[in-house]
């Protein structure tokens, strides 16, 4: 009989889980219904309380570690936690969100235990191999191009969930009774001094957005008075991102532009860029602005539920089937009637 334990954290605020836990709980609900099995989710978090309030409705077992070493995210504090909720739970499945907290420290969490730890998982589902019930773990490679499911014999088994895979769980907060783990902590040689990040006006890449832009090459481009007009495109597209708090993709094409010596978007780099060689992002909509919808870069909105697009040219690869609206018109005239909508709308 299989044991599951989904790992969680809590947010910056400490007060709450992230999304991305909250998603893997909802993995685990399911996981468990379909084997049958138990279930435990573990808490990593300075104060679990107000974090094991939201999860009472589960019915899960809850176990939690707590305490001011793990307020912040830090390998040896976590990977501590982590082994301690592992050997509490006798977890032969883990689920946890693919976080930067997580991920950094899921194959030294594993090795410690002797298991097997697999990334990148989109779905699970239980099947049969050998007319033997099997737990069947979907994830994608070569640029989300190729899906693979995987199963293994070995445990305990870890499973990093990618986020935006499955809705987050949502339950009344009510009184939950938590089981306190203790944790054998290591010297501790890092010390969190605080957090440097850009200003919000300046944080270009949302993943909880629920609006992708993304900035095709046009943009930088000659328009109809003969001449290229990159400063302005730069601000219609920041108004639109700050009025609207969407996040902002670009074509390989454009971030590749400053290493010609064309005029570049300033505040593009290629961890903006969406496609076969970028970010497969989850957003629930998404907008193309200047681009042509060649198939490497359609490849990286795979995962947008409700895919638009704005471009100039009625042949291009976007209208052909690769995007759900196309609005033949000129990107320039779009956005910034659209930031004056929104701005008439904020006030």
């Amino acid at each position: 009989m299989e044991s599951i334990l989904v790992l969680t954290h809590a947010d910056e605020s400490g007060t709450a889980l992230t999304k991305a836990s909250l998603e893997a709980v909802t993995a685990g609900l399911e996981l468990a219904s379909q084997l049958g099995a138990s279930l435990t989710i573990g808490i990593v978090a300075a104060n679990p309380a107000p974090a094991a309030s939201s999860l009472a409705a589960t019915g899960a077992r809850l176990l939690a570690v707590s305490g001011e070493p793990f307020a912040q995210p830090r390998y040896a504090t976590d990977a501590a936690a982590c082994e301690a909720l592992c050997r509490a739970a006798q977890a032969t499945i883990v689920l946890a969100p693919a976080s930067a907290r997580f991920t950094r420290v899921a194959a030294g969490l594993a090795h410690r235990l002797g298991g097997f730890v697999d990334t990148h998982i989109t779905s699970l589902n239980v099947g049969s191999i050998g007319g033997t019930e099997a737990i069947e773990a979907t994830r994608w490679f070569y640029r989300q191009r190729v899906e693979a499911v995987l199963s293994r014999d070995l445990r305990p088994w870890f499973l990093l969930l990618d986020a935006g895979t499955h809705t987050a769980f949502a339950g009344d907060p009510a009184p939950a009774q938590v089981e306190e783990v203790a944790v054998q902590l290591p010297p501790i040689r890092t010390t969190v001094s605080g957090l440097r990040e850009p200003k919000q006006d300046q944080q270009t890449i949302r993943p909880d957005a629920k609006l992708l832009l993304v900035a095709g090459a046009g943009w930088t481009k000659k328009q109809p008075d003969g001449q290229i007009h990159a400063a302005e495109a730069g601000d219609l597209i920041l108004g639109f991102l700050h009025a609207a708090g969407a996040s902002l993709g670009s074509s390989k094409s454009l971030v590749d532009q400053g290493g010609e010596g064309n005029s570049v978007l300033p505040f593009l780099t290629h961890l903006n860029q969406i496609g076969q060689t970028g970010a497969t992002p989850r957003h629930a909509k998404g907008l193309s602005t200047c681009c042509h919808g060649e198939e490497p870069h359609v490849v990286g909105w795979r995962f947008i539920a409700d895919r638009r697009a704005i471009s100039l040219d009625p042949n291009c690869g976007w209208t052909r089937g690769k995007a759900d609206v196309v609005y033949i018109a000129d990107a320039f005239q779009v956005i910034a009637k659209l930031n004056a909508l929104l701005e008439v709308n904020k006030s």
